[in-house]
């Protein structure tokens, strides 16, 4: 998760949301994202999906079985959608996002008996470094600007 976190300050420095991920296959990692969206002029460049997208090059595959993708926020609901097409197999995450996370705190992808792939989540892993970084990015934001009103 620490180089996780490498990657969400390499998209803050970028001017993007700082949230970062990775792919792990047998210990090793395979892909690597953060957050793009808005240099990419792309919605769907959630670090997760640069991660995947990366990792899915590197295999040769868009299947990655037996991978494990690490992310310093909760995933959304494009993110987990992404995930179970690929078969990522565990996902561990560090922040929770009360708005939009798609791992139990809006709405359980995960849980849901219905789809076809399921993976294994765990939350909270460095959750406080995770949700400080973003909580200070975003305090950083409302700063500037006119009277900090932004």
């Amino acid at each position: 998760m620490r180089l996780a976190l490498d990657l969400a300050r390499n998209a803050w420095d970028a001017g993007e949301v700082p949230v970062g991920a990775l792919v792990v296959k047998d210990g090793e990692i395979v892909g690597r994202g953060f957050n793009a969206p808005i240099s990419r002029h792309d919605p769907t460049a959630h670090a997760e999906v640069m991660a995947l997208r990366d990792a899915a090059i590197n295999l040769g595959n868009y299947r990655l079985v037996g991978c494990s993708l690490y992310v310093t926020l909760e995933p959304c609901v494009m993110c987990m959608g992404a995930i179970f097409h690929a078969r990522i197999a565990r996902v561990v995450f560090g922040a929770s996002d009360q708005k939009t996370g798609a791992c139990g705190s809006a709405i359980d992808l995960s849980a849901e008996s219905r789809l076809n792939h399921h993976a294994e989540v765990t939350g909270g892993v460095l959750a406080d470094e995770c949700g400080g970084l973003l909580s200070e990015f975003f305090a950083q934001r409302r700063g500037k600007g006119s009277g900090g009103a932004n």
